[in-house]
């Protein structure tokens, strides 16, 4: 047997992340070849790996980047078993990681070579883990992307603010503008844009909903059909306030709608200003 020395187990340590007893025993399975113990290690590591492969991820982090030149934003969610493992300095590192080469490479998706990075961290670690979500948003002249991270990574933003004068995306006031949406999305998490955005079928469901609760109401149950239907309305119209992004009050002044204060913030500046997009992530969702 190969006479192994602390420093030899140390450096695989280092290398593999094993403890050290594990890395001794691999050295000396290995009679001292470094790489064949590596190797054995990281086999050890797939195989706790796969047997964990069912366990649920529904920790982790949201990561985003923005290209330097602002054409293009990348959001990723990096998921994990435990919210221990979600802190982890090399998993933190992995999904930045993640998002900068999507900016790169221009994925809009998980692949082979992303998944790979990520089974690589998850067997040295041993500890399921999976990339559940990646999305790109580009944008074009006028337009101007931002985000917000909430929570130490609990919730992620990105928001593409567009303006019909290209010279206004620029100002201050329209970059505080767009940040601030980001921080409102973050917090009140629209369903859709606007009313037009709005599936049918869901809003049909929600009418059949609301109708059968006013049905089990005594005091509205007994009331004619027509004034049923206008109290129906009535509600349809303020759920539709509550779940769309330009209807909703403003995160910074609640009594004013966002599409008021795009209208507003657009009047300073000299151009029209509108939610050309916005994507929300948050970890287990």
């Amino acid at each position: 047997m190969a006479d192994i020395s602390a420093a030899d187990v140390k450096k695989l340590r280092e290398k593999t992340g094993a403890g050290p007893m594990e890395c001794k025993k691999a050295l000396q399975d290995s009679d001292g070849d470094f790489d064949k113990a590596e190797k054995l290690l990281k086999e050890k590591g797939l195989a706790a790996v796969e047997k964990r492969a069912g366990r649920a991820t529904n920790e982790g982090k949201i990561f985003v980047r923005i290209k330097d030149d602002g054409s293009c934003a990348a959001l990723v969610e990096l998921a994990s078993e435990t919210d221990f493992v979600a802190r982890n300095p090399e998993f933190i590192e992995l999904g930045g990681l993640i998002a900068q080469l999507a900016l790169e490479k221009g994925y809009t998706e998980s692949n082979e070579e992303l998944s790979g990075m990520v089974t690589s961290l998850a067997t040295k670690i041993r500890e399921n883990m999976s990339l559940k979500r990646l999305k790109t948003l580009k944008a074009s002249a006028g337009e101007y992307l931002t985000s917000y991270i909430h929570g130490d990574g609990a919730i992620g933003v990105v928001v593409k603010l567009a303006a019909d004068n290209p010279e206004a995306i620029q100002k201050e006031e329209v970059k505080a503008l767009a940040f601030n949406l980001a921080l409102h999305i973050a917090a009140f998490n629209p369903l859709a844009l606007d009313r037009t955005k709005i599936d049918g079928a869901y809003l049909k469901e929600q009418e059949e909903i609301f109708r059968k609760q006013m049905e089990l109401d005594e005091n509205l149950s007994k009331k004619p059909a027509n004034v049923i239907d206008n109290i129906l309305k009535g509600k349809i119209s303020k759920y539709l306030q509550e779940i769309c992004l330009l209807e909703q009050g403003f995160v910074k002044d609640e009594k004013l709608p966002v599409a008021e204060v795009l209208n507003e913030t657009g009047k300073q500046a000299g151009a029209k200003l509108s939610v050309a997009d916005y994507a929300y992530f948050k970890v287990g969702e």
